[in-house]
């Protein structure tokens, strides 16, 4: 169970736009062997924020955000509602049918599908398809040759079978060309006071005590495109430094933490900075690292009665947040290295917005 749940808050992977790209994806799961959670889950996320969300409990597509709730009619989610019905009774096949082939019963697995478009404010599009099976790759499409890329032995199989006919891949790489992108135009067109906003990032110098690494926090910013980086005498540091990922907050904006191992007495005798960039706003933020700017729960603090901010509260808040959004976003662990393939466009368009799967 814990590497399941290590799986589930593998958020930081989830694809997110800058300022000059929007995105649409959809994340698919079935699960077995999981007590008390969904069979089947599914969701759609445009630009890092979701804007559906369907389980095998409830059995209905449900809006996420506001402006989905007033755009699309009740035709619209009754639609989506009946493809997901499909969908999970397809994933329930394929989660069995992946357990057969690795010669698996009991246990906790998992069988996901992740798929979904991008277009630059220059016009150009990506899109990719891909398949994962108990945290790793499993198949990916291959739109350039129209074929079927198998991560594993067990894998081969579906793609032997996918591209024997071809209809597959075509019809995957129609639906990321053409109906992916022109559905991404209409949801970002029913967002975009939301999507297209830009809010600046509150920083803060976090450390749990005099020892520990100095952590600049950076929340409440948007879009997701941001860069966290410490720097020293005025250059960027890289050796003692660790990226966080990108979270996203429960209000939409998103969440970053850099860690900056150093001791105390080479901090107080050097220029240590925080400076944090944000896609769309020109001035950086930054933070000096001096001992005033420094939030902790250990000893003296800097803190007032309208800054209640601890580490306890910032880390209970984003463990919170991961156990809001871990229901429905599922994560296989190794990121696909390729990334997006270069589409074009057409103005074709479906009346479904989503497309799943055949059986494996």
């Amino acid at each position: 169970m814990k590497g399941f749940i290590l799986l589930l808050l593998g958020i930081g992977l989830l694809h997110t736009a800058s300022a000059a790209t929007h995105s649409l994806r959809y994340v698919y799961t079935a699960t077995s062997g999981v007590p008390d959670f969904p069979e089947f889950v599914s969701l759609g996320i445009v630009d890092g924020m979701q804007i559906d969300y369907y389980d095998s409990n409830t059995k209905r597509v449900v809006p996420k955000q506001d402006w989905m709730a007033k755009t699309e009619g009740s035709d619209y989610w009754e639609r989506q509602t009946q493809n997901s019905i499909g969908d999970e009774q397809t994933f329930k096949a394929n989660i069995d049918v992946a357990k057969q082939r690795f010669n698996q019963t009991g246990g906790v697995h998992t069988f996901q599908l992740m798929y979904g478009c991008e277009l630059g404010d220059d016009g150009i599009t990506r899109g990719d398809f891909q398949l994962g099976y108990d945290g790793a790759d499993f198949l990916s499409l291959d739109k350039s040759t129209l074929t079927w890329t198998a991560a594993n032995q067990k894998a081969v199989i579906t793609k032997l079978k996918w591209d024997a006919t071809g209809a597959e891949a075509n019809f995957q790489k129609n639906y990321l060309e053409n109906t992916c992108i022109e559905w991404l135009k209409k949801y970002v067109n029913y967002g975009k006071d939301t999507l297209e906003r830009k809010v600046r990032p509150s920083v803060s110098l976090l450390q749990k005590t005099p020892s520990s690494p100095v952590t600049c926090h950076a929340t409440g910013f948007y879009p997701s495109g941001v860069m966290v980086f410490w720097q020293k005498d005025g250059q960027e540091q890289h050796g003692d430094v660790e990226h966080g990922e990108i979270l996203q907050n429960d209000d939409g904006t998103f969440q970053k933490s850099t860690h900056l191992t150093v001791t105390p007495e080479e901090w107080k005798n050097n220029k240590y900075q925080c400076v944090v960039q944000l896609a769309g706003i020109e001035d950086d933020i930054t933070k000096v690292l001096i001992e005033s700017e420094i939030q902790t729960n250990f000893g003296k603090t800097n803190r007032g009665s309208n800054d209640p901010i601890t580490i306890g509260l910032i880390i209970g808040g984003v463990i919170a947040l991961l156990v809001i959004i871990v229901v429905g976003v599922v994560i296989w662990k190794k990121k696909n290295k390729k990334g997006f393939v270069p589409a074009s466009t057409s103005d074709t368009d479906s009346e479904n917005s989503g497309k799943g799967i055949q059986k494996i």
